[in-house]
């Protein structure tokens, strides 16, 4: 194998032991967790934001932000339930550019898988400490999720990762919901086949071990939009787009079907700008049509302290390294917004 190996990395399985849940957390993280669980039941009619930077690349500056949200979701917890977005992880299908605090614990510098494992249990760990909240991350490693799954209040896969046997299986053994977000083709099938997969109980190998799951009744769809095959973008949360998801989900005998809009991505043509209009159309539909008001369950948005992405060379405290995100101001603008319409 043309490979240098460095350090074994099965040590940092220990991090759960170096760094343990404090003994209030249990019961905070059961409490969120059972308020989401509920919400994807249909027992709880609040809307679900998924919200945060692109990518957390800053530990301050991300539990900066998510400290902001604490008052704003006070004053909408009758309508809207938060979860902050921690996405640790990068997909890179071309190697450049960032990827992720798991990579890269400091953003401009080498990277360090054991300090980046050690640096997303860290960040998780202070916000449910210092700010109440469970929060989001992408399942982009499937193995590496057990070094935060008594943490996570939801789970993400990714446009690349949803046709990935090992990911569906992995969620499949997950208690809290996985979102499935549409494949870059925007091939439905490819994500309603992924959600039938983690619903169902299945033996696998993971971790070196030989596992037994028993399905993830919260497994739902995520629609991010598409990119056609002359590399256009293709929205897909109009009101058609979410009435063939509404007819995909009446042919397959699936538990509490959901959809969760990504209103960033292909969808805005990652211009952050679009996302509060893309959810006020959404809502319309909502209002217009009971089936799609039975199945949306919330948004992700992509927001940060400050408006827009860095260019290279830049150091913005509070500005995303990756895709551009909808600055503080317009944010918590946006959330009142949306209670609004609610």
């Amino acid at each position: 194998m043309n490979m240098e190996f460095e350090r074994k990395l099965t040590i940092p399985m220990k991090v759960k032991e170096m760094y343990p849940l404090s003994d209030d957390m249990p019961k905070i993280i059961g409490q969120k967790r059972a308020e989401l669980c509920a919400l994807f039941e249909g027992k709880d009619e609040r809307l679900l934001l998924v919200i945060g930077p692109c990518s957390a690349d800053n530990e301050d500056s991300v539990l900066d932000y998510i400290s902001r949200l604490c008052p704003v979701q006070e004053k909408v917890k009758d309508k809207i339930l938060i979860v902050p977005r921690i996405y640790t992880n990068k997909p890179r299908t071309t190697g450049d550019g960032y990827k992720g605090m798991l990579h890269q614990p400091d953003p401009h510098g080498k990277p360090d898988m054991f300090k980046g494992i050690i640096a997303t249990r860290h960040i998780h760990m202070r916000a449910v400490k210092e700010t109440g909240f469970i929060c989001a991350d992408e399942m982009l490693y499937p193995e590496n999720h057990r070094y935060l799954d008594d943490l996570l209040g939801y789970v993400a896969v990714g446009a690349r990762s949803v046709e990935d046997q090992q990911h569906r299986l992995t969620a499949s053994g997950i208690e809290v919901p996985v979102g499935m977000k549409n494949p870059t083709s925007g091939d439905y099938s490819v994500m309603m086949n992924a959600i039938q997969a983690a619903q169902h109980p299945h033996t696998f190998i993971y971790r070196g071990w030989e596992v037994h799951s028993q399905g993830n009744p919260y497994s739902h769809a995520i629609l991010r939009g598409s990119i056609s095959k002359h590399g256009n973008y293709v929205q897909n949360y109009h009101y058609e787009d979410l009435i063939r998801l509404l007819d995909e989900y009446a042919e397959r005998d699936l538990q509490n079907p959901a959809v969760v809009i990504d209103t960033n991505h292909a969808n805005s043509k990652k211009n952050p700008f679009e996302q509060p209009r893309i959810i006020m159309e959404v809502l319309n539909s909502r209002r217009y049509n009971k089936g799609i008001a039975s199945i949306l369950k919330g948004f992700m948005v992509e927001s940060y302290i400050e408006d827009g992405a860095q260019s290279p060379g830049e150091n913005c405290y509070g500005k995303s390294i990756t895709d551009p995100c909808l600055g503080w101001e317009k944010t918590e603008r946006l959330i009142y917004d949306i209670a609004d319409k609610l």
